[in-house]
């Protein structure tokens, strides 16, 4: 069985080709550079430019995997959550193929193709612990089957990457700023700054990042001769001590409610052994680091994709397309893209208003 995957619901116009056996035979990852001097990504931007390049980006993948149009069983499209200008160019695209080629089209939900690409990477089975960390998205659900999520706890504000992007842009990092947070943090003192934890002690797993990102710009303003940050003039060092609190800080954040939802995986789901991270931020060092050990502690098995498939790619789309395929789980032509689209959405809510109960 064969699955092209396809991916445009940010800032990469992606595809993949895999296939039944866990076997990526193609895939190609176009990110786009028109968002950096802009600070972010721009909806209109991106999608201009992913309907400019998604027919070269199926083309090529399509050669690198060896596979003629023909032999495809199905196609996939991230087809939501999303900036939607860019989903309805991959939607379209995944249609229109499926149309032509007489083929089964299956819609994606962006998030359920990362909460499953270490089921392909890293052969873990269901029911497992997940931590969905990116730059939209902060959750921590238990994966029990495709299309199967509880969720124990969601972000109030801010996604941790969202968080990272921001702080990175009040130092005047670039776009993206995740990756100079964590390159910098490697110089700085991780204990100069003491930042709160905020959410702590809220008796539920539901994390908040906005506080720590306001105290971090506090921080910064006492650089500034008039309180601006744009004004503030740090030292280098400096600037790296404070990537390196507020990295280990927003990481003890994520630690603190991953604890306390280890402890109701456990109980509840004594089949499950892995704690996966997926998502974005996932590809920090650093984090993937403090989440193995937790892990070790807890007498779980840790697992995470490839860096390179934690940010947005094709493969995670088909891989996730391949599941719901496998599982009967295709779409009619006239579904229509979701610039929301919660991954629990038609999951019974775990115990208490916000969640789990710490």
């Amino acid at each position: 069985m064969i699955v092209l995957g396809i991916e445009s619901s940010c800032d990469e116009t992606a595809a993949a080709v895999v296939s039944d056996d866990r076997e990526i035979l193609g895939e190609v990852v176009l990110s786009q550079e028109e968002h950096k001097k802009f600070g972010g990504v721009v909806p209109e931007v991106a999608a201009r430019a992913h309907l400019e390049h998604i027919d070269e980006i199926i083309e090529l993948t399509l050669k690198k995997a060896g596979v003629k149009p023909q032999e495809l069983d199905a196609i996939a499209a991230s087809s939501g959550p999303g900036l939607i200008g860019g989903v309805v160019v991959g939607v379209m695209a995944a249609k229109a193929l499926a149309l032509a080629l007489n083929k089964h089209f299956v819609a994606v939900n962006h998030l359920e193709g990362h909460a499953l690409t270490a089921r392909l990477t890293a052969g873990v089975t269901y029911p497992y612990l997940l931590l969905l960390v990116s730059g939209g998205h902060c959750q921590i659900l238990v994966v029990k089957d495709v299309g199967q999520y509880e969720r124990l706890g969601t972000t109030i504000d801010d996604a941790a990457g969202e968080a990272f992007d921001k702080v990175a842009k009040m130092l005047n990092l670039g776009y993206p700023g995740g990756p100079m947070i964590e390159k910098l943090a490697d110089q700085g003192n991780e204990n100069r700054f003491s930042l709160p934890h905020p959410l702590q002690n809220s008796g539920d797993l539901n994390l908040s990042f906005s506080g720590l990102k306001t105290a971090v710009r506090k921080i910064i303003e006492s650089y500034s001769p008039d309180g601006k940050v744009e004004h503030a003039i740090l030292p280098k060092q400096d600037v790296a001590d404070i990537c390196a609190c507020f990295q280990k800080t927003a990481t003890e954040c994520l630690l603190i409610k991953l604890e306390r939802a280890i402890k109701y995986f456990k109980a509840n789901y004594p089949d499950g052994n892995d704690l996966v991270v997926a998502g974005g931020v996932a590809a920090n060092s650093y984090l993937r680091m403090a989440l193995e050990r937790l892990a070790k502690n807890n007498k779980l098995t840790f697992a995470a994709p490839p860096i390179r498939y934690c940010t947005d790619n094709g493969v995670m789309i088909a891989w996730a397309g391949l599941e719901r395929f496998q599982k009967g789980l295709t779409n009619s032509l006239n579904f229509k893209p979701r610039p929301r689209w919660p991954l629990d959405e038609n999951a019974p809510k775990a115990a208490g208003a916000g969640g789990v109960k710490a």
